[in-house]
């Protein structure tokens, strides 16, 4: 601050201390004059200075010459600023009798650097690298460019926006020879432009009635729609208007000679993508013709019938209120963009007098500036998304990326097959996502599912044995790998695997491994971090010895492998894992060697699964933990999982200066999102239908980007808040990063598992270890997941999860959902004992849920289950019989014609009770499944698919099932008295497949084929073998187009990369092993036909 003058005529003379350079100075008055008048005058005196810019007119260079002829640097540091108006040019370049070269030039109003340290035009060597940056940079802005490279390593930085990048090629050193490029200083450009938004005007005037029209001018826009110009014609002849349809520049005459009519032509494509675009259009009578950017070859006529009479009046980019309201009907709506060089009547428009309004008129529009922003640089739109964008807004397209959402950031694939198998899935070929929404791409992988474990398979190029071929100790023989992944995707499944394997065997007769003349081995491979190993199985780093000579059983004991005693049998050796590169030295004449290798195998333990499991348990609403700064500066996404009693808490906080993002639980059904990015906080609330502190696991999804900001919980909808057109992008955060309570605030009582932050897990087990007060891991999981055990199978808490028990079930599999079935040859039969002779269901102990004592009394039963699978070509023939020590038994039966009859005999009546399901045959070699409910009298049978049927015992027989004594399949041996139907049909037995027997708690099958507390109770004749040929009947049953898997329509959106994938945890459709193929089908135009498949015909479909 300065004192200024304090009369009228007075001069005060105020020096800066240093001398400073400026575009603009702003003097800001601090207080009044004494008098109360107002009044000033400045003058700015400039300093003496040498000028620093040089101005190009297009032709001239400016040479600079090196003090030696030839340069040779491994480091370089160009800097320099611009300004244009012109989008093509050549800035800076230089080149060696090398071949490098280095450039900096304009393409389309882009900085494009080109850059080479060496190619090798004889060998595989590539050196060019170009990289861009920036656009619209033919705005006359000054632009500041820096150029910073180390060896391969570039900076490029235009305008405070860096990117780093390596060259291609091997070479590190730049050479040179010359490098290059008037007047000293800039020359301001004459153009004058002119900026529209959506509801501006430019009216300019013409010379009134010329048979000639002709108009020209540059635009730039985003928008692929608007209007350029419109001008009535004189004597009400007609009109023209030129717009923008479609990224086209269409003109419109209107005819109103002697009827109305319209003549129309267009050219060019794709004039909204930023750049200037030059129009020319010309018409007089019977005659038109419209050019863009000058070419000629766009050049579009018209002899159609036309009288032009022009009128004083050209409105560019839209019309007045007043000629709006006068009838006119415009075909676009008003121009947002910029134009410059309007020539209307081959004159030059001053723009400086249509400012002061003399002559023309304008509204809304700004003169001498051009407000183009783009909004696709730098690209918002992530994981290769494409950007496209109007004036106002953009907008990603994530068509095959892998990835969805506003700004192509939130992945559409699991991030593990661990999660799914979580989904239910079973073991098959999966898209998955290891970084989530990291850097890194979704891969195809085969999840193979165990019980206990999962195992991430990655494939490679390589699946038989190699011949290795190289004799020459200066050329080796090099095998490499392509993996189905990258190196950086194998590392991220690595990084969260409890083991990983990969087997390599090499195969050699008379070549040599270690035995060599001057010790160096003859064979390596290669690792991902590039290194070589000379090491194979059974051995480790630096011993060169195989694991035959650690363990000195060698087939020679003076070599450390079998491989180097030259023997002329095959042997073999293994090793490493991962492998890219086997690289081999066959020194000896007639050596010969094969290499063969296997798929990388990664193995996660359902139990330990990091990603998925990590939690930590907050017992006290005051504690929290701590992490580092949340970056998520313009795409943030938070996921997690959390569990409670409690109505309120908060999740998670960062908070900035004034910027912050926050989750919390505000009440039993509200989960809040709130941020501030300096526009002011936003809110997100999620109101579920029910409570969520009801002790079960509720998944958060929240996202925030330069789009838009959204949450979901669970399945339910997801509230979405676009963000402001301008206004600030960035998130600027830093504090650490709480989960739990921060600054006084409610915290989070509970549990929170799989908190995962912009793709990387947080590790809150770790965390809570060293945090005074806090649990890691979280029980309770049943809870929520306790259905995805099946067919009655027990949920059983984990530490790190749960576990399927499928004890009491008959069947097996990670969610009891596989069944246990088996194949019976003619004569085989299987018998289940139940428990002793002895007392009644009124001296028994309650069943309830638990396990009966094996040693116990077999109790009456008043009520019963039975549920089966089958498969069979034969009948007559007995499927399941049930005794008793008394007289009491059910049978199912085949009949002779193939119908399935169950008999019951409870006692009270003089004959069994009959069931007779005539409508069908079974015995056609087709699988079937059959459930028989009873309780008390009612019985409820269901065959296949069809509706279950209500049956009702006789009033006179009993209602208890006395002292059950045994279970058959396949054939009846028992001692006493034996209905005579069974007779009839126990011989020669059951021929087929028989699985998912279940009578009430006992499995009768599964016992047989797994080791189980019922085992000593199963006595089997004959030769019984496990098969799932009596698995689930596979009936054909109408289909809508949108369940059918064979309909495609559904499947439009399907790519070769990334196939189409309808929801969370689908099985990749097109994703199976190409040995596969299907070679049947069935087809009837009947739409009520159901049909099952042929048991022998199940395998066609894979």
């Amino acid at each position: 601050a300065f004192p200024g003058n304090t009369n009228s005529d007075g001069v005060v003379r105020h020096d800066l201390q240093h001398p400073v350079t400026a575009r603009y100075v702003r003097l800001v008055p601090l207080d009044w004059n004494a008098e109360g008048r107002i009044g000033l005058r400045a003058e700015i005196y400039g300093c003496s200075y040498w000028a620093d810019v040089i101005n190009f007119d297009g032709y001239a260079v400016l040479p600079y010459r090196f003090r030696n002829k030839k340069m040779k640097t491994l480091k370089d540091v160009i800097a320099l600023k611009f300004k244009t108006s012109e989008s093509e040019g050549v800035i800076l370049h230089g080149e060696g009798q090398q071949g490098d070269y280095i450039t900096l030039e304009l393409k389309k109003a882009q900085l494009v650097l080109s850059l080479n340290l060496g190619s090798n035009q004889l060998g595989p060597i590539y050196g060019h690298t170009s990289v861009t940056a920036g656009s619209l940079l033919d705005d006359h802005h000054w632009h500041a460019v820096a150029i910073g490279r180390q060896g391969r390593s570039i900076n490029l930085t235009l305008d405070s926006s860096t990117q780093h990048f390596r060259t291609n090629g091997d070479f590190d050193y730049l050479d040179l020879d010359y490098e290059g490029n008037l007047s000293f200083s800039c020359v301001e450009p004459y153009t004058v432009p002119v900026f529209f938004n959506a509801t501006s005007y430019l009216e300019v005037p013409g010379r009134h009635d010329q048979d000639l029209f002709s108009v020209s001018f540059q635009f730039r826009t985003w928008n692929p729609n608007g209007l350029l110009l419109f001008s009535p014609f004189a004597e009400n002849l007609g009109a023209v208007e030129i717009d923008l349809t479609d990224s086209r520049v269409g003109v419109h005459i209107n005819v109103t000679q002697t009827r109305m009519s319209q003549i129309d032509i267009a050219s060019g494509s794709g004039l909204n993508n930023g750049q200037w675009h030059e129009v020319r259009f010309l018409a007089k009578e019977n005659f038109a013709v419209l050019t863009i950017d000058g070419d000629e070859a766009s050049a579009v006529r018209t002899n159609s019938p036309l009288q032009v009479k022009t009128s004083e009046k050209y409105f560019f980019g839209g019309v007045r209120h007043q000629a709006a309201a006068s009838g006119l009907s415009l075909l676009q709506p008003s121009f947002q963009g910029c134009m410059q060089l309007i020539q209307v009547d081959d004159q030059l428009v001053n723009l400086d007098e249509v400012a002061q309004r003399k002559p023309g008129s304008f509204a809304n529009v700004s003169i001498d500036m051009c407000a183009i922003i783009d909004r696709c640089v730098p690209n918002h739109c992530e994981h290769g998304g494409r950007c496209s964008q109007t004036w106002d807004s953009f907008k990603c397209t994530c068509d095959e990326t892998g990835y969805s959402g506003a700004t192509c950031h939130n992945p559409i694939y699991e991030p593990s097959c661990e999660a799914y198998k979580h989904l239910g899935q079973t073991s098959n070929y999966y898209w998955i996502d290891p970084d989530g929404s990291g850097p890194l791409a979704p891969l195809k992988v085969y999840c193979n599912m165990t019980e206990d474990k999962v195992w991430t398979v990655v494939s490679h190029d390589l699946h038989t044995q190699t011949t290795v071929v190289g004799y020459t100790p200066d050329k080796s023989s090099v095998t490499r790998l392509v993996y189905s992944a990258s190196l950086d995707q194998i590392s991220a499944i690595t990084s969260s695997a409890e083991y990983c394997e990969q087997y390599v065997s090499y195969s050699c007769k008379m070549s040599r491994l270690l035995n060599t003349p001057d010790g160096s081995p003859y064979t390596w491979w290669v690792g991902k971090g590039n290194e070589k190993h000379y090491y194979w199985g059974g051995s480790g780093p630096g011993i060169q010895k195989c694991a035959c000579g650690i363990e000195r059983n060698c087939t020679d004991p003076r070599y450390h492998c079998n491989c180097d005693a030259d023997h002329k049998q095959w042997t073999s050796k293994s090793g490493g894992t991962p492998v890219t590169t086997v690289s081999c030295l066959l020194c000896v004449p007639r050596a010969a060697c094969l290499i063969a290798f296997l798929a990388q195998l990664c193995q996660t333990s359902r139990y330990t699964h990091w990603n998925y499991w990590n939690a930590a348990s907050f017992p006290d609403p005051s504690s929290h933990l701590h992490f580092s700064t949340f970056q998520g500066e313009t795409s943030a996404d938070i996921s997690f999982y959390f569990k409670t009693l409690i109505p309120r808490g908060v999740f998670l906080e960062n908070l900035g200066n004034t910027d912050f993002i926050k989750l919390e639980l505000k009440s039993a059904t509200d989960v809040s999102f709130s941020f501030d990015v300096g526009n002011g906080p936003v809110e997100l609330v999620v109101r579920a239908p029910t409570p969520l502190n009801d002790d079960q696991w509720h998944r958060v999804t929240a996202e925030r980007n330069v789009q838009q900001a959204s949450l979901q919980v669970d399945g339910l909808p997801p509230r979405v808040r676009k963000a402001p057109t301008e206004g600030h992008k960035r998130l600027e955060l830093y504090s650490q990063l709480y989960v739990g309570a921060a600054g006084g605030q409610q915290g989070f009582l509970g549990c929170i598992r799989s908190l995962r932050m912009n793709g990387v897990t947080l590790d809150l087990e770790e965390r809570a270890k060293v945090t005074s007060g806090f649990v890691s891991g979280c029980s309770g999981h049943c809870t929520s997941y306790g259905a995805n055990c099946e067919h009655g199978g027990r949920c059983v808490e984990k530490y790190h999860g749960y576990s399927c028990d499928c004890t009491l079930t008959a069947y097996d599999g990670t969610f009891c959902n596989k069944d246990v079935g088996a194949f019976f040859e003619e004569g085989t039969w299987l018998r289940h004992n139940f428990q002793a002779a002895g007392t009644s269901a009124r001296e028994a102990p309650s069943r309830g849920n638990s396990v009966p004592d094996p040693q116990s009394p077999a109790p009456d039963l008043a009520q019963e289950q039975l549920s089966l699978s089958f498969s069979t070509a034969k009948a007559p023939c007995v499927l399941v019989y049930i005794s008793s020590h008394t007289t009491d038994f059910l049978a199912v039966l085949l009949k002779p014609t193939g119908s399935l009859q169950v008999r019951y005999n409870l006692g009270g009546t003089r004959e069994p009770y009959t069931i007779e399901l005539e409508h069908r045959s079974v015995a056609n070699g087709q699988p079937h499944s059959l459930n028989i409910t009873r309780q008390q009298r009612a019985l409820v049978l269901q065959l296949d698919h069809y509706p279950r049927v209500t049956y009702h015992l006789p009033s006179s027989s009993d209602t208890l099932f006395n002292s059950p004594k045994s279970l058959f399949l396949g054939k009846v041996i028992e001692t006493g008295k034996i209905d005579p139907e069974i007779h009839k049909y126990n011989t020669p037995g059951f021929t087929g497949c028989l699985s998912r027997v279940q009578f009430n708690h006992i499995a009768p099958l599964k016992a047989a084929l797994r080791q189980t507390n019922a085992s000593a109770q199963v006595h089997v004749q004959g030769q019984l073998v496990e098969s799932n040929c009596g698995a689930s009947p596979l009936t054909i049953s109408p289909m809508s187009a949108a369940t059918d898997p064979w309909h495609l329509d559904h499947l439009e959106s399907a790519s070769a990369d990334f196939p189409y994938n309808p929801g969370q945890g689908q099985a990749i459709r097109n994703g199976v092993n190409r040995n596969s193929a299907i070679i049947g089908a069935i087809m009837n135009n009947d739409p009520n036909f159901t049909e099952t498949i042929d048991e022998s015909k199940r395998e066609w479909l894979i």
